[in-house]
């Protein structure tokens, strides 16, 4: 099935390279005054701007897509933590931090921030670890050999937990007006996981069951709260009880501990996979814990809502196009999403490029200096010092529009076609360009391409069961209108070699 992926982006022409004449200019900004520098930058970030607002003016003001600028978490207490930062918002700036030999990773996952690693067992699991680090080599490795291994379940597993998930939202539509699908959405990812990386479904386990992906909820929400905008608490109680301290991990550390004894117990062939790699059963369980919870069912909640309601909510056509190219490729007497059917829709993989370049799953990337080095960007040069950290906000590198045509609007076929292709070089979402490999010499998501196809997946399941879908404001369903036996029979028909 990944083979999908490589096909699908094979052979594009490289990116450009960085000018490297131009000229040299001082990195313009300012961190302002101690403590009151980070603590007003802090503020803007959270509340008086917001997220993307405070990097674009600041971009605008100094004419520069590189400055400076505070990141929070700050002021008061957060100890030794650096919150500078140089801000690198276009993709010439942006791809330096994925250069390996420019950045340094280590514990650089949210910033100069770090969670403790109390959350992780007492051990620096392999997000933290930089290419350098001699246990990076193992850990990318076993990730890398599970996720291969996964593969044979993987989408048979995702397609029953989706089925049984539509199946909800369709008995909830029939007594209401809209269902909410954000909680079947992540009991089907949650589901789909554990079954794919550990090899068996929660419901085995009467403690995880189906309180397995609150808890990790609560896990990942301790430890993000304190870099991330908030909607639970209105300002200023947000910036006082959510951004002012880091949470301490004893709040989850009984859930945890369930989680653990879960792989523990029902994942012992997983864990012994990654002894052969050299590591103890505590370094595997804790890092089976991180790509299960942060890495895949985080990235997931994130970007499969947005993937769901960006098209539930089009008024453009996309549907009917995106319906008449599912049914138009399933060849299956069966009526079934095949690899191969997959494969050929276009339009399907495009859309799903186009949403991820728009909304980012991780929005923001860090990478640490290791040596003095000049950044290049849009024809100027600018210094860079041993040890500073960059920080790219990817909602706007993605919207550079000296890469992205129309960059601020949704282009569900943009990338369609050799320059399709091409564009895929400045598709950065997964810690690297969508044309890049993950490798033990790169920190590249290790399940990049199976982000990707499982995405494409659900899309065509979705079009393959209904004629028409609509999403509110909110996550939530408004419309999901079943196939008649005669739209599938027409558009079987379209299909090349399909019912005559």
């Amino acid at each position: 099935m990944l083979s999908i992926c490589s096909s699908m982006i094979s052979s594009p022409s490289p990116p450009p390279p960085s000018s490297a004449a131009g000229t040299t200019r001082s990195i313009p900004g300012s961190y302002g005054f101690p403590l009151l520098g980070p603590l007003k930058d802090r503020l803007d970030y959270f509340w008086f701007q917001g997220q993307d607002k405070f990097f674009r003016s600041r971009m605008e003001a100094h004419k520069s897509p590189v400055f400076r600028a505070n990141m929070p978490p700050t002021f008061p207490f957060f100890f030794g933590i650096d919150p500078r930062i140089v801000a690198v918002l276009d993709c010439d700036s942006f791809s330096s931090l994925f250069d390996p030999a420019l950045v340094d990773k280590r514990n650089v996952l949210v910033g100069s921030y770090m969670p403790s690693l109390s959350f992780t067992g007492d051990i620096r699991v392999g997000v933290y670890l930089d290419t350098t680090e001699p246990g990076h080599a193992a850990v990318k490795k076993f990730s890398l050999d599970l996720l291969r291994r996964s593969s044979a379940v993987w989408f048979s597993s995702f397609e029953s937990n989706l089925s049984r998930m539509l199946s909800t939202i369709e008995s909830e539509l029939g007594q209401n007006s809209s269902s909410n699908f954000f909680i079947p959405l992540q009991k089907c990812i949650f589901s789909f996981l554990c079954k794919s990386i550990i090899g068996v479904e929660p419901s085995v386990s009467s403690e995880v069951g189906d309180g397995g992906f609150v808890m990790l909820d609560k896990w990942l929400a301790l430890q993000l709260l304190p870099t991330v905008s908030a909607q639970a608490l209105p300002q200023p109680f947000a910036e006082i009880f959510l951004h002012s301290f880091p949470f301490p991990f004893f709040l989850v550390a009984g859930d945890y501990k369930k989680l653990y004894n879960f792989v523990a117990k029902h994942g012992a062939e997983v864990v012994s996979i990654a002894e052969e790699y050299g590591l103890t059963k505590d370094e595997a369980i804790h890092n089976i814990l991180f790509v299960l919870g942060f890495n895949a069912f985080g990235g997931f909640t994130v970007f499969l809502p947005a993937l769901i309601t960006t098209i539930g909510r089009d008024k453009t056509g996309l549907k009917q196009r995106l319906r008449e190219e599912v049914r138009s490729h399933i060849k299956s007497e069966k009526g079934v999403v095949g690899f191969e059917e997959l494969k050929g829709m276009e339009l399907v993989w495009s859309t799903v490029y186009e949403v991820l370049r728009l909304n980012p799953p991780v929005p923001l990337q860090f990478g640490r200096a290791r040596e003095d080095f000049e950044l290049n960007s849009r024809g100027a040069r600018y210094p860079v010092k041993k040890g500073e950290l960059l920080c790219g906000y990817q909602p706007i590198v993605m919207r550079d529009p000296t890469v992205f045509d129309r960059a601020d609007e949704f282009v569900a076929d943009r990338f369609i076609g050799e320059e399709g292709k091409r564009l895929l070089n400045y598709l950065f979402w997964s810690n690297g360009p969508e044309t890049g490999t993950p490798s033990v010499q790169n920190k590249q998501c290790a399940a990049k391409d199976h982000v990707v196809a499982t995405a494409c997946f659900m899309l065509a399941e979705i079009f393959r069961r209904y004629d028409d879908y609509e999403c509110g404001d909110g996550m939530d369903f408004t419309k999901l209108e079943k196939a008649t036996a005669t739209t599938a029979t027409v558009s079987a028909a379209a299909a090349p070699g399909g019912v005559k």
